[in-house]
């Protein structure tokens, strides 16, 4: 493709770039992607880091990918196959565990163990969940409306809220609740025991540096149900050969349509001239022209990194210099050379299918809270919440026979740490602290461990130039999402420079392997290149 060619600029190559530049070629359009590293797949990427021994690296579970992205990029016919997981959640507890299957009578007697109240109440949290995964759904795949904007964007509001409308009263009401309340205020409303509240609690805080009792926090949770499998809502799955096998078929799909996609391009500028991009420049020097340029990167890296401030409006700068991030997470994958046995957990088959699904240390909302405070304090919790997969379980690609992997999403460790400490020095003794929490529960964890991959909020960082470690690319607080995600005024992917559109998940709906604000984008670049406007 010669540079004059090239209708459309994609910065990034992760799984949202990827979404974005497919849906412009679709659309017959001429577009390069530039990946500042030399592999693609951004977050939703697969290693060896072991000999022997693959994971997801970064992002590992298959939930929010847009059943209309899977479609559109016919990403099962470019080898993307999804492993369905049993369902359900394993919480670990002191000298014990509670296993919630997808089956709502079978939940029920799990939490009845620990409260009969608790049990009788669970039916209609969970259906309410359900009722609003699915609106909630409906708001992450729209293009929010714009303040002050025109009447496309009042016709947006008009269609949310007339969706809300439709929602019977109280619904309309726990939907108000669950945007605003924190995720401790709701469970307590709902339910009696730790257990139950700790696994959901759990669900407000991932890659949410938060309290239970932090507004905003209930959100998070609905940010994460949201998703489906095969119409399940709230369902997960694995991506067979890790999550790196969801960006190797967009981008397969991609090349098909004739999309380039160049590594080890670096872009250290967005060329800006009289109000509108016009190309990028690279770190190496190479420039590219081109009169559309949709950026995946972080929103302080585009306006802060790749172009002057100078070309944006005061108010947009001033936002932008205010947008919070961090995640506070710690990412870690181990090698195990035989499957850990938990002590609470028997290894029959019914042991062995709860084991398939997401494996939880958060026993109580307290539990979360002394996780933050630590933090807090410290930079990282002493004994800290961890979600645990173990895939092989159902995808023996991924380690030798008889040998598994394991990751281990863990909350909360600070990007910046007290007392001028660095992640580099300090983040082995770190990983010794998670490996501790785990093997309170597992007596043969720590002698099964072979290798492990160590991902520090710095490393993050670094690797895929998420600020702040943030794995959402920027924080789901109240001030920070729909309409107000990145900034006020700029929620509808086109940002203030004429020809310039952020397609990552900076945008609405947020993060998570989704690819909404991929195929959102690019929806919203055709239809100002259809209107003449670029």
């Amino acid at each position: 493709m010669s540079d004059k060619a090239i209708d459309a600029i994609v910065i990034g190559a992760g799984h949202n770039g990827l979404a974005c530049a497919a849906y412009l070629a679709r659309a017959g359009l001429a577009v390069k992607v530039l990946e500042r590293r030399n592999v693609i797949g951004g977050a939703v990427l697969t290693e060896e880091f072991h000999p022997g021994y693959r994971n997801s690296v970064f992002s590992y579970l298959v939930s929010l990918l847009d059943r209309e992205v899977m479609a559109d990029l016919e990403l099962e016919k470019h080898g993307l196959t999804l492993l369905h997981r049993p369902g359900g959640s394993l919480s670990l507890l002191p000298n014990e565990h509670m296993y919630l299957p997808r089956d709502t009578s079978q939940a029920q007697d799990a939490i009845a163990r620990f409260s009969k109240a608790d049990a009788d109440a669970y039916p209609a949290f969970e259906e309410m969940l359900e009722d609003m995964g699915e609106l909630v759904r409906g708001i992450a795949n729209a293009i929010p409306p714009n303040f002050g904007g025109g009447w496309s964007d009042i016709w947006r509001l008009v269609k949310q809220a007339n969706a809300f409308r439709r929602l019977p009263p109280q619904r309309q009401i726990e939907l108000s609740e669950l945007m605003t309340m924190s995720i401790g205020d709701v469970l307590d409303r709902w339910f009696d025991s730790d257990p139950i509240k700790g696994l959901y609690g759990f669900e407000g805080i991932i890659g949410n540096y938060a309290t239970a009792y932090t507004p905003g926090t209930a959100y998070v949770l609905l940010h994460h149900v949201f998703g489906e499998i095969d119409g399940r809502t709230g369902a997960w799955a694995y991506a067979k050969g890790g999550m790196g096998a969801i960006t190797k078929a967009m981008a397969s799909y991609c090349e098909a349509l004739g999309v380039d996609i160049v590594t080890e391009a670096g872009v250290a500028e967005v060329i800006v001239k009289n109000g509108k991009s016009v190309g990028v420049i690279l770190e190496d020097g190479r420039e590219f022209s081109a009169g559309i340029i949709a950026s995946n990167t972080h929103p302080q890296v585009l306006f802060g990194q790749l172009i002057d401030q100078a070309h944006t409006p005061p108010a947009f700068q001033q936002r932008i210099a205010g947008y919070k991030s961090e995640s506070a997470t710690f990412r870690m994958n181990v090698a195990l050379s035989e499957l850990p046995r938990f002590a609470s957990v028997d290894h029959d088959e019914r042991g062995l299918a709860a084991m398939q699904n997401t494996i939880d240390i958060c026993p109580s909302l307290e539990y979360m809270n002394q996780a933050y405070d630590d933090a807090k304090t410290q930079g990282w919790a002493n004994k800290p919440v961890i979600s645990m997969c173990i895939p092989t379980l159902l995808d023996d690609s991924l380690a030798p026979p008889g040998c598994h992997v394991m990751s281990l999403f863990c909350q909360h460790f600070r990007r910046h740490l007290p007392n001028g400490q660095s992640w580099d020095e300090i983040k082995e003794q770190v990983a010794d602290t998670v490996i501790d929490t785990v093997a309170a529960y597992s007596p043969n964890f720590r002698a099964a461990i072979v290798g492990r991959q160590i991902n520090s909020p710095l490393d993050i960082e670094r690797k895929l130039n998420m600020l702040g470690g943030d794995i959402f690319h920027g924080k789901l607080s109240l001030d920070q999402i729909f309409s107000l995600r990145p900034v006020g005024g700029y929620a509808d992917h086109r940002m203030p420079i004429e020809g310039l559109y952020l397609c990552g998940s900076g945008a609405h709906p947020g993060g998570g392997v989704s690819g909404i604000p991929g195929k959102n984008a690019a929806a919203a670049i055709l239809k100002d290149r259809k209107r003449g406007v670029i």
